[in-house]
């Protein structure tokens, strides 16, 4: 049984691809849609299994890329023969396969064949692939470029996600402090991804309209996403330590969609060996409360931080309060993708909040009611924490030898594989 095509190609070689499709075995052309809208409604009535698009299609980018990928689609791209820009559009989009017009039938079939078996899975796009043969020349980033960035990573970063539930428990500082000591052992990127109140940029003391996060998610939505670009948008605050700084205002959240995420957690890798991420607190898939499924979601970036991340960090307040919800944030993990190595962070951990010896009383409950073993402690120094915050500055540069520093550090050797340089003394 033939496949179905629906095509969005504009330029004088449409007639000549549409020719050749219709000379396939095992290919027809169940639609030839005007412009964009038209072909992601024929996607959604399920008219074709295969779609081909042009790089000069108007609206054309990853998020609706992503919307046909969820509708089954599979989508393949289309230039005029010698467009070497238009090519280049659509791979950086994430197009695994590029065809030229005048592409003869029967290597067009076994193109298309590739492509469908490859992309069983229907993910949405995210890199550029390699190319195929009868497709255009792929055109790569000029060296040149690249010269302005330190030499990245040979392998790809590490991604730390830091999560926690609602009320405070400190995410943020948790995010920020823990970077900043990754950044001793390899170039790290701190990456504010919360939808609900981003706030590394005021704790640093950047501006907070600076472009960041949304400027990179605009990018990566058009194709124009890549490492030089993504060094420009997250300067180095301190050496080996940059920052993509989040939204400036929680309205904006609309403009995180979930493909432009994954696709600049993706290029973070390439910029850091470890990229840390701050997270919202809501895990709710908003998609089961809208009519419109595929409307943008306000916790997509954190879904998608934590399904694109290596490892978690779960941050919960030492508190009564902040325990118990620590304890069903932990439960609410279980029904969302995320990464299998974690670590709970017991925050703000005071004898004031739950009695004397905190750490053994916490251990004891946590253990008891949710089966949670190791744990690990930040102790409360609120005085330490606002100073820094006052300087714009990390508990690393502010305040090396606290106690509260001692446990970050601590706490980053988890990740970073080398032995502690802090060791507590026992108390008899």
């Amino acid at each position: 049984m033939s496949r179905p095509v629906v095509t969005a190609l504009t330029g004088p070689g449409e007639s000549d691809l549409v020719t050749a499709l219709g000379a396939t075995a095992d290919y027809t052309v169940a639609r030839r849609c005007a412009d964009l809208p038209d072909l992601l409604a024929a996607a959604a009535a399920g008219l074709g299994e295969v779609a081909l698009v042009s790089p000069d299609l108007r609206s054309l980018d990853r998020s609706a890329l992503h919307e046909l990928a969820s509708h089954g689609v599979v989508v393949g791209g289309v230039t005029e023969p010698g467009d070497e820009l238009g090519e280049r559009r659509l791979r950086q989009l994430g197009l695994d396969v590029v065809v030229r017009t005048d592409i003869p039938a029967p290597d067009l079939e076994d193109l298309l064949d590739g492509l469908v078996r490859e992309r069983r899975s229907l993910a949405a796009p995210t890199g550029g692939g390699a190319q195929a043969d009868g497709g255009a020349h792929g055109s790569e980033a000029d060296p040149e470029d690249l010269d302005v960035l330190a030499a990245p990573p040979a392998a790809p970063g590490r991604v730390i996600a830091v999560w926690g539930p609602a009320g405070a428990p400190g995410r943020s500082t948790v995010a920020l402090n823990l970077a900043a000591e990754l950044a001793v052992h390899g170039p790290t990127l701190l990456v504010d991804c919360d939808t609900y109140g981003s706030s590394v940029a005021q704790a640093l003391g950047l501006l907070d309209e600076a472009p960041g996060m949304a400027a990179a998610c605009r990018a990566a939505d058009q194709g124009t996403f890549d490492l030089l670009a993504l060094a420009r948008l997250a300067p180095e605050v301190s050496p080996d330590l940059r920052v993509l700084t989040g939204i400036p205002r929680a309205d904006r959240w609309t403009e995180l969609r979930a493909a432009s995420v994954a696709q600049v957690l993706e290029v973070a890798r390439q910029l850091g060996a470890y990229v840390v991420v701050d997270c919202g607190f809501c895990v709710e898939d908003d998609e089961e409360l809208s009519y419109d499924t595929l409307a943008p979601r306000r916790n997509a970036a954190t879904l998608v931080a934590l399904e694109s991340a290596d490892d978690l960090l779960v941050v919960g307040a030492g508190d009564p309060i902040g325990l118990q919800r620590l304890v069903r944030a932990v439960q609410d993990l279980g029904s969302v993708p995320s990464p299998s190595s974690r670590r709970v962070v017991v925050n703000k951990v005071r004898a004031s909040a739950v009695g004397s010896r905190p750490e053994r009383r916490i251990a004891d409950a946590l253990g008891r009611f949710a089966g949670m073993d190791e744990l690990s402690y930040l102790p409360w120094d609120q005085a330490t924490l606002d100073a820094a915050m006052f300087a714009g500055k990390s508990l690393a540069e502010y305040a090396p030898a606290s106690e509260l520093r001692r446990a970050f550090v601590g706490l980053t050797e988890a990740y970073a594989a080398v032995e502690p340089r802090y060791r507590r003394r026992r108390r008899r």
